[in-house]
């Protein structure tokens, strides 16, 4: 997997969270996020630590540092432009009320609008496939057209072209 793809699914997760409990230091949440994403890795590779003994955190490597600089942007933007996403989503998905989607899907959503508005040096078709197929692997089978499905309406009104620069 790229690390652009991973630093999207990890940014994902970091949304859902907040939308579930909102941070009150988005700085604060998101070392704490990264913190404990690097934990759970090393759990993974090492094993779980035994009871009274911690694990010590190695630097980050090369790798996490590229995602986090690709993620955190993503968050903080996604996050700064919520309220605006939200209501060209509420717009776009006709019989939809936002509160009533998957908070998955929610936020797949929202990061795929903020990069398709925000970030020129993505392609709007890359934001789409991004968020389908991680609609595709993380939520329920029905997930990768919705998604889809609003995301190309919202594209549909975009002002500037559908593939541009390198992504």
């Amino acid at each position: 997997m790229g690390s652009r793809r991973e630093a999207r699914e990890r940014a994902v997760q970091f949304l859902f969270q907040a939308d579930v409990n909102h941070p009150d230091d988005i700085e604060v949440a998101l070392d704490h996020f990264w913190s404990s994403q690097r934990s759970a890795a090393i759990a993974d590779a090492d094993g779980p630590a035994k009871w009274g003994e911690t694990h010590e955190l190695p630097p980050p490597t090369s790798k996490e540092i590229e995602i986090r600089a690709f993620a955190d942007p993503l968050i903080r933007g996604t996050m700064e432009h919520r309220d605006e996403i939200d209501l060209l989503l509420t717009v776009q998905a006709q019989n939809w009320d936002l509160n009533r989607m998957a908070v998955l899907d929610r936020n797949i959503l929202r990061l795929a609008v903020y990069e398709m508005r925000h970030r020129l040096d993505i392609p709007p078709v890359v934001s789409i496939n991004e968020a389908v197929d991680i609609a595709k692997k993380f939520s329920t089978d029905e997930s990768g057209k919705f998604v889809n499905g609003i995301l190309d309406k919202i594209k549909g009104e975009l002002l500037r072209p559908a593939r541009t620069g390198v992504q």
